[in-house]
């Protein structure tokens, strides 16, 4: 568990890190480097999931043998699958993490919604849910391997 405690903000017990895998964590299908070392630590405090449509077809290959379930979903109301998921792990207790439209939702309904702006672009809608914006996914990832970074950023 992550404990999060920010001044004006009800303390979070983090227990799961949901991520978007292409355009996240990874870049045309092959995991960015730094990724798997930051969810390794991570994988001691936090249970790590991996939601994808997989459009390369590597997310099997490229997270085997690592601490972290993975989940496909299909090629229609992505949003929606990924929510469902979500709502399967108690929002209150994630952190979701993506970049595409098509995680617009589990930004807006975790408890904590980080948005990356990679190669890859983001969704301007996808940005305005987050609650924090990161230029990496290896600095959002280690914001939560250090909490405290994120006072500055989220305490009103």
């Amino acid at each position: 568990m992550v404990r999060i405690e920010v001044p004006g903000m009800e303390r979070l017990e983090i227990e799961h890190l949901v991520l978007d895998y292409n355009g996240t964590i990874a870049i045309n299908g092959i995991l960015i480097e730094g990724v798997m070392e930051r969810l390794g630590k991570l994988s001691v405090l936090l249970d790590i999931h991996v939601i994808t449509a997989d459009t390369y077809g590597s997310v099997h290959e490229q997270c085997h043998g690592h601490n972290i379930s993975v989940h496909v979903i299909g090629k229609y109301h992505q949003d929606r699958e990924k929510l469902t998921f979500l709502e399967s792990l108690k929002p209150e207790h994630c952190v979701a993490i993506g970049n595409g439209k098509n995680d617009l939702l589990i930004l807006s309904h975790a408890a904590l919604g980080f948005a990356v702006i990679q190669e890859e672009g983001i969704s301007t809608k996808t940005l305005l849910a987050s609650d924090v914006v990161f230029q990496s996914i290896n600095d959002a990832l280690e914001a939560l391997l250090n909490p405290n970074r994120l006072i500055a950023t989220l305490r009103n």
